[in-house]
């Protein structure tokens, strides 16, 4: 048995993969996946995985300290302006969180993804393998 961390509204349950007769188990067990709780859970990692304050982000962001504090915790649909702003004030570029956002929601549902770059496509374009060091240590997370 191969356990995998699943983050379902900011709670991390740990799921058995690969046996299909708990996957019609899990999608009775399985809760709604809020897409704000997914963006304020990555908002909110990255910010401390950065060691900055919600004060810093918030000044960087032009974006109240309460607004943004409640956006980290799922409490409001931030718009995009407001999340590039974020991503900008932190130095990750928005796609980069959606991404993260998509691999976590993803996860929540049981959904597979394979990676959208073949290996031998990227060594073509010479597209890394890796993220660099920044924006890795920023988006890294607990799987």
């Amino acid at each position: 048995m191969v356990k995998q961390p699943v983050s379902v509204n900011g709670v991390v349950r740990w799921r058995d993969v690969g046996l299909t007769e708990n996957a019609r188990h899990d999608q009775k067990e399985r809760k709604m996946v809020v897409l704000r709780h997914e963006i304020g859970d990555v908002l909110r990692d990255v910010r401390q995985r950065q060691g900055r304050t919600l004060r810093e982000v918030s000044h960087s962001a032009r974006v109240s300290l309460g607004y943004l504090s409640e956006v980290e915790r799922g409490q409001k649909e931030a718009s995009s302006e407001l999340l590039s702003s974020i991503c900008s004030a932190l130095d990750v570029p928005l796609s980069l969180m959606l991404r993260e956002v998509s691999d976590r929601v993803a996860i929540a549902e049981g959904v597979t993804i394979p990676d959208t770059v073949p290996l031998d496509l990227a060594s073509q374009f010479s597209v890394p393998d890796e993220l660099p060091e920044g924006l890795a240590a920023g988006m890294a997370t607990s799987r």
